[in-house]
C-alpha cells in the first residue's frame, strides 16, 4: 500500500484541461463554457443524458468537431499554440475506442492495429507485426484472432479488437465511448477489469463515457456529469450521491442502482 502522507503531498496533474469550451451547431448550443480536467493515471467516468452532448465533447477534444469558443490542453500544451509536428506528436500519445469498435471491415484485425503506426511511424512490416501481435495479446486475444476480419469476430472480440488499436502507439491518454455497450453482463465485467489492468500495468489515463452503473462503481476512480450544457458535478461516488439534482439522484439512486454496493472509489484506485 502507498504512503499515505506521501500521497497528500503529491500534486495532482492534469493530463487533459477542457476550458470555456463552447461547442454549436448552427443556433444549438451543445456544450456552453465546459470546464473539465483529467488527471494522470486517474480513470474517469462520463455521464450525462442521451442527447446531453457526451461523445461530442470527446470528438472536440479529438478535433473531429470544431468549437466555437475555449481551450484544450493535453499534456500540459496548448493544441492551438503549438507547431503542426507538435501537434502531430501530441496525437501519437492518444488512443481512441469509438462506440461499436468502428473497425474498417475491410482489414483484419491485425491491419486495424498497424493503421495508426502506418499512419505515424516509419517501421519495416516484421516489426509492425510483432507489434500488433504483442497488441493483440495484451488485450487478451488469441493470436489467431490476427488474420480474422470484424465480420468473423463476437462483440465481445471487436471491442478488444478495438482496444488494441487505440494502444497502438503506446497513448498516454485513452478516450472510450461506451466501451461495454452490447455486451452480456460476464463480458463487460471482464472488459472493466481489463481496464483496470491496463491502467495499472502500462500507467495509462482512461477517459470513458459510459452509461454502465458497473463500470462507474467499479473501475472508475472520478465521476463527471453533464448535463446543462456543463459538468454538473465531479468527484467520488459519494458525491454523486450527495449531489442535490433531480436527473443525478436518479440516475444513481434509481432502480438499476440499488443492487449496487455504494463505495468511495477514490479509496480503490488512488490518483497521482
Amino acid at each position: 500500500m502507498r504512503d499515505e502522507t506521501a500521497q497528500k503531498t503529491k500534486v495532482r496533474q492534469p493530463i487533459l484541461s477542457v476550458k470555456d469550451l463552447t461547442v454549436a451547431f448552427g443556433d444549438n448550443i451543445v456544450l456552453d463554457h465546459l470546464n473539465l480536467d483529467i488527471y494522470r493515471g486517474e480513470i474517469l467516468g462520463f455521464v450525462g443524458a442521451s442527447g446531453a452532448g457526451k461523445s461530442v465533447l470527446m470528438r472536440t477534444v479529438l478535433r473531429l468537431l470544431p468549437r466555437r469558443s475555449g481551450r484544450i490542453e493535453i499534456l500540459g500544451a496548448d493544441y492551438d499554440a503549438v507547431s503542426d509536428v507538435e501537434r502531430m506528436m501530441l496525437d501519437t500519445r492518444l488512443g481512441v475506442l469509438f462506440q461499436h469498435g468502428a473497425l474498417f471491415s475491410s482489414l483484419t484485425v491485425k491491419e486495424n492495429i498497424q493503421l495508426p503506426m502506418r499512419e505515424y511511424l516509419d517501421l519495416p512490416q516484421w516489426l509492425m507485426d510483432e507489434l500488433a501481435y504483442l497488441k493483440i495479446e495484451l488485450v487478451g486475444l488469441k493470436p489467431e484472432a490476427a488474420d480474422r476480419y470484424p465480420s468473423e469476430l463476437s462483440g465481445g472480440m471487436i471491442k478488444r479488437a478495438a482496444l488494441a488499436r487505440a494502444l497502438a502507439l503506446d497513448p498516454d491518454l485513452v478516450f472510450l465511448d461506451e466501451p461495454t455497450s452490447g455486451l452480456d453482463p460476464i463480458g463487460a465485467a471482464e472488459f472493466d477489469e481489463l481496464i483496470a489492468q491496463l491502467r495499472d500495468t502500462l500507467g495509462l489515463t482512461v477517459y470513458m463515457v459510459t452509461h454502465d452503473l458497473d463500470s462507474l462503481f467499479s473501475v472508475c476512480d472520478r465521476i463527471a456529469v453533464l448535463g446543462q450544457k456543463k459538468v454538473l458535478v465531479e468527484g467520488t461516488l459519494d458525491d454523486m450521491l450527495a449531489f442535490d439534482d433531480a436527473w443525478v439522484q436518479s440516475y444513481f439512486k434509481g432502480k438499476r442502482a440499488r443492487s449496487i454496493p455504494r463505495a468511495d472509489a477514490s479509496a480503490r484506485h488512488p490518483v497521482e
